[in-house]
């Protein structure tokens, strides 16, 4: 084999024990001038710019591994996404159906319920239309009360127009402008089964001391009917509560309720002529019995109480306004007495 510096390589010689070679010497100041230049110029050439470029080559490796390692994570976690998305759509596209299934079953269930509570509500308003007819026969209502019928059915009563007054609280216009609805019809009769008890003593009686949460009921069923709206049931329930003013225990009750007052004085206002009448009725009820006088005599000597009863002395209905000259009559004794008091 050749130096690369030229010439044959000669061989250790014999017994040379720290392996020394024999070199020219022409060879050794080739070498020699190498190395010079070589310390002269590598400082120029490796110089900081080189080493950090090196440096940032060696962190920008590392940082491709770790890129490359990451990538190769990511890919997992999105095959595994991937596969978790498909099974979801599948769920989804599952539960779909089925509510669209159960939307249909409920749109069934729906009309089912609603003919069943048509069906009720015939039925309903039929059979209290056969109460309301019977109502009218004082011994009928005597037989109820002997055999214990009646306060189950007040019950029933009670309930039943509770429900009709939540209804009506969340809308009473939108649901019930058709008066020819069974479930008016049954709310109706049922109203005129209770006026005509109350229009019997025995009934009367029974109202004014066992169901005070059916006169309760009344009121706030005309507080929250609008003006205008079904004043033919308006006229019934002023009807019942009129004939259980009759009873003074029934009377006593009533006036305690502090909305009573108040809603005589908005159904003045009302635009059925006959809702007005059986309101000033109900009034001149509580005018002519003592027991309101001290309870409410200042209440009812009211200014605009009284124009507005006034106005009634002008109406074209003879009978409304008969019952509104009786009554301003009744309200001058009434503010004699209270002056006289004074």
């Amino acid at each position: 084999m050749s130096s690369s510096y030229g010439g044959p390589l000669l061989p250790l010689c014999d017994g040379a024990k720290d392996g020394f070679v024999r070199v020219r010497k022409s060879d050794l100041e080739r070498l020699t001038t190498e190395v010079m230049q070589l310390r002269e110029f590598l400082p120029r050439v490796v110089n900081s710019d080189l080493i950090d470029m090196l440096h940032k080559t060696r962190v920008t490796q590392t940082v491709k591994e770790h890129l490359t390692q990451e990538q190769e994570h990511l890919q997992q976690e999105c095959l595994h996404l991937q596969s978790r998305l498909n099974v979801l759509q599948i769920e989804c596209q599952r539960e779909r159906e089925e509510k669209l299934l159960l939307r249909e079953q409920l749109w069934q269930s729906g009309a089912e319920l609603q003919q069943q509570a048509d069906f009720c509500f015939s039925l309903g308003s039929a059979v209290c239309s056969l109460l309301w007819n019977c109502s009218t026969r004082e011994d009928m209502v005597k037989q109820w009360l002997a055999d214990g019928t009646l306060p189950a059915f007040l019950a029933v009563a009670t309930q039943t127009l509770r429900s009709f007054v939540s209804t009506l609280d969340e809308d009473v216009k939108s649901r019930y402008e058709d008066y020819n609805t069974q479930e008016y019809q049954f709310v109706l009769a049922l109203t005129g089964t209770i006026t005509n008890i109350a229009a019997v003593t025995c009934g009367r009686d029974f109202l004014s001391s066992s169901a005070h949460g059916l006169l309760d009921t009344l009121i706030k069923l005309l507080e929250l009917m609008k003006p205008g709206v079904f004043p033919k049931l308006k006229v019934l329930m002023l009807m019942g509560l009129y004939n259980a003013s009759i009873s003074v225990k029934g009377l006593k009750y009533m006036i305690e309720n502090p909305a009573l007052l108040p809603l005589i004085r908005t159904l003045l206002e009302d635009r059925s002529w006959e809702v007005c009448l059986h309101c000033l009725r109900l009034l001149q009820s509580i005018l002519l019995e003592d027991v309101a006088q001290p309870s409410l005599g200042a209440a009812l000597l009211d200014t605009d109480l009284q124009v507005r009863i006034r106005g009634f002395t002008s109406s074209v209905q003879p009978s409304l306004r008969l019952l509104a000259q009786q009554t301003l009559a009744d309200l001058q004794v009434l503010m004699q007495v209270q002056g006289c008091k004074q």
